[in-house]
């Protein structure tokens, strides 16, 4: 399972950042027309809170986790949660937790 969870972290990283790098290159960095994109209809709305939510439900679940097993530095998962994606940063972070979990059978 280790293994599957980095590459899904890999996947979780590139496909993301690969439309974001398209956005970038044909509006720079334009955070209002990125958020205007983000809700322009009942769709992409759909999309956007649901991610916002499983972000939030994550980041709950990775402190709690994080104390329960002595996880330390697990503020790093944070901040890739806020810069690249919940695609990115709960299969990593599910990597840690297996090599974690292992190093203490």
């Amino acid at each position: 399972m280790k293994r599957l969870y980095l590459a899904w972290a890999v996947v979780g990283f590139v496909l993301p950042y690969l439309y974001f790098c398209s956005f970038l290159l044909a509006h720079g960095l334009d955070v209002g027309l990125l958020v205007e994109q983000l809700f322009a209809n009942d769709t992409s709305s759909f999309f956007a809170v649901d991610l916002i939510i499983s972000a939030l439900v994550f980041l709950v679940f990775l402190v709690r986790e994080s104390r329960r097993l002595g996880i330390k530095n697990w503020w790093i998962f944070v901040v890739a949660t806020l810069a690249i994606g919940p695609s990115f940063s709960w299969p990593l972070f599910l990597y840690v937790r297996e090599a974690w979990v292992a190093d203490k059978v």
